[in-house]
């Protein structure tokens, strides 16, 4: 790094798979190295796919005070002022067309639905395996009880298929209605046309007065290849997925292995000496 200027002005981290270790901690060798690079002036900007609700707590925990994009890029979220600046929900009737389509292709699905909003629970109907910690779980018989609020996004599963084979069919069905990532293990989901974690990542950095060529962002899913495609810098986790990977400008160490600090050690050297 030159004459002060911070190679990068926006660092651009998911949590799940990427910041978090397993055990859903941050390493003290993380946090030192996140800490060089915003002393620079650089920005550090959480960029998840869990909604505010199920992304506030681990926040709180981290002492994380800035803006952070939830819910796939659905919502701008305040952790320091714990305010909801912007917020984007599915269209219900799409929505319901759009699950029609899909289970016309591969039959039955198992269902689930974050409900938008700060305090927003997620419903989740017979069958759906929810074994996601942090989330406010509530069981639904009636369909019409997943319908009768807003919601942020639909995740699905099926008895049969797999996760990618499950999104790739998703997209065929429905992918001019819906769009549809794959965010982990168990996570298809079904989103506002058009949204995602880049469409709410370019919203986050204009408040900065940032740009994507201002940018480094790292991650380990697919939902995260169009923050790749935004980003000047996209740095893939050893844990990632197949098909971030083959997007990827750079593939550094895993999430358990420090896989953040190792880049921005070498990118911001205080990193390193602190």
């Amino acid at each position: 790094m030159s004459g002060g200027v911070p190679p990068y002005r926006l660092v651009a981290t998911d949590l799940d798979g990427t910041l978090l270790r397993p055990d859903h901690t941050v390493s003290a060798r993380t946090r030192d190295a996140l800490a060089a690079a915003t002393a620079t002036g650089a920005a550090h900007i959480v960029v998840t796919g869990r909604t505010v609700p199920v992304a506030r707590h681990i926040l709180d925990d981290l002492g994380y005070q800035g803006l952070a994009v939830c819910g796939q890029g659905a919502q701008l979220y305040h952790a320091g002022e714990h305010r909801l600046l912007t917020s984007v929900t599915l269209d219900r009737q799409v929505a319901q067309l759009a699950l029609e389509k899909i289970e016309a292709e591969v039959g039955p699905l198992f269902l689930a639905a974050a409900r938008d909003g700060l305090d927003g629970e997620v419903l989740f109907g017979e069958g759906y395996r929810m074994d996601h910690e942090g989330m406010s779980l509530v069981p639904f018989t009636e369909s019409a009880e997943m319908w009768s609020r807003p919601v942020s996004k639909l995740y699905i599963q099926h008895a049969e298929l797999g996760d990618d084979a499950l999104a790739d069919a998703a997209r065929t069905a429905a992918g001019g209605l819906v769009g549809v990532t794959m965010a982990g293990t168990g996570l298809v989901e079904l989103l506002p046309l058009g949204l995602t974690k880049a469409t709410g990542l370019s919203l986050a950095a204009r408040r900065l007065g940032m740009a994507a060529e201002d940018a480094i962002a790292f991650g380990d899913m697919p939902n995260d290849i169009p923050m790749f495609g935004w980003a000047k810098h996209a740095v893939a986790m050893a844990n990632a997925h197949r098909d971030l990977k083959a997007v990827a400008d750079e593939i550094t160490a895993s999430n358990a292995e420090d896989g953040i600090a190792v880049v921005l050690e070498r990118l911001f050297p205080a990193a390193a000496s602190g």
